[in-house]
């Protein structure tokens, strides 16, 4: 079990009220909260040696340099990638998906193919393809949801023709918590010739990850979903693909020599990385690898468990509220969507806002699997390193005060 109360204290704004009451911060799907080390290694970059990187010849622009690539090995270690040249920072994980879809997409994808997704996915992984479909005259396939939100794989063959080129799917539902069998489907789709697409974003927070075992071809995730700053993620991409596609965007940075007629581009990951990158954003995004990996990420997932399963019999035990998602006992990351008979989701943040506790209600932008699902919106409580049952307990609480006051 890990020491919640010493967790708490590395984080500052959990130090506070909201309403006179203790602050419970349960959206942490949509975004973590961040450590004292990780605020005081971005004000440190600013304060002693704010400057830009792999340009400078001066002390301060070298530091800074040194900083970031090793925070680029850090993000390799995280993740079990082979290589530094994989990795690409980026904004986050939907700048990761949006440069696959441009810069590998443009490329392979031509009129007739086929892109396999899941009624599962954040609409970060299904806007970029129906984009991409649009213009290039390809086809969208979806692997279907069962009525607890489970992907349909009973026969997986079905999926895949001689015309799918890629599978891009979710790794861990951002609303259901659900951990995707992606072993399995990277296997089948490489047994077809397919490559595949991991959206980490809810998975790399919470579990130990390894590319390389898993031999996803692309995966993406966003550092402020992991305790690091906002406007920085990661793309790793395996190296013998990532030779052959052009860059997603050009200009400084990312070039070895420019005439007035062609440009010679840089090495990876460099001719990826255009103009100036948030260096600050990737220095911090260390300082977050660092502070997870010293708690030990098999112990977040361990914690998450124990939690989410308490959260789970607690709300279910409230009468007139909807548990969206598999009944039985299953790994799951710390999600709970849930909806209560005749009021709206929205209304339920509101009074749950006045007891303190911070939640996320509406589609969590996945609207078509919350149509799946038979509803268009509900109320998701998301847990983290940082959250306890005494949590639950005040959420439960809140719950139950809004079903006295809304009816």
């Amino acid at each position: 079990m890990l020491d919640i109360t010493n967790v708490k204290s590395d984080f500052p704004i959990l130090n506070q009220k909201m309403n006179g009451q203790r602050l419970v911060y349960l959206d942490n799907a949509a975004t973590t909260q961040k450590p004292k080390k990780v605020i005081e290694t971005i004000t440190e970059y600013y304060e002693k040696y704010n400057a830009n990187t792999h340009r400078g010849i001066y002390q301060l622009s070298e530091k800074a340099t040194a900083l970031y690539e090793d925070s680029r090995e850090k993000a390799r270690a995280f993740i079990g990638a082979e290589k530094t040249q994989e990795i690409i920072f980026t904004r986050g994980t939907t700048e990761s998906i949006n440069l696959v879809a441009y810069s590998w997409g443009r490329k392979n994808i031509e009129a007739g193919d086929e892109i396999l997704l899941t009624e599962m996915e954040h609409h970060s992984n299904i806007v970029p393809w129906q984009l991409l479909a649009k213009e290039k005259g390809a086809v969208l396939k979806y692997i279907p949801v069962d009525k607890n939100g489970k992907l349909n794989l009973d026969n997986i063959d079905q999926y895949f023709t001689k015309k799918t080129k890629l599978v891009a799917l979710i790794h861990v539902s951002n609303v259901l918590g659900i951990v995707n069998p992606v072993k399995e489907i990277i296997t089948k789709a490489h047994a077809n010739g397919v490559l595949v697409l991991l959206d980490g974003a809810q998975s790399t927070p919470h579990m130990p990850i390894n590319v390389k075992e898993l031999d996803c071809d692309f995966f993406a995730f966003s550092g402020h979903k992991m305790l690091g700053p906002t406007g920085v993620g990661v793309l790793y991409v395996k190296e013998g693909i990532l030779e052959e596609i052009p860059p997603f965007l050009s200009g400084g940075n990312m070039i070895r020599e420019v005439t007035l007629v062609e440009t010679i581009f840089e090495d990876l990951p460099m001719r990826f990385e255009a103009g100036t990158m948030p260096i600050a954003q990737v220095i911090g995004f260390g300082a977050a690898i660092d502070y997870l990996k010293l708690i030990g990420m098999e112990n977040i997932w361990q914690h998450e468990q124990e939690l989410v399963n308490y959260a789970l019999a607690k709300i279910r035990a409230i009468s007139g509220v909807t548990v969206y998602g598999p009944e039985e006992v299953v790994e799951r990351s710390g999600v709970v969507s849930f909806s209560i008979e005749g009021i709206h989701p929205h209304d339920i943040a509101s009074i749950l806002d006045e007891a303190g506790v911070a939640i996320r209600a509406g589609h969590h932008c996945a609207q078509p699997l919350l149509r799946a699902l038979g509803t268009e919106a509900t109320v998701r409580a998301s847990f983290y390193i940082y959250n306890d049952q005494k949590d639950v307990d005040q959420l439960v609480e809140a719950i139950n005060q809004s079903i006295r006051t809304l009816r």
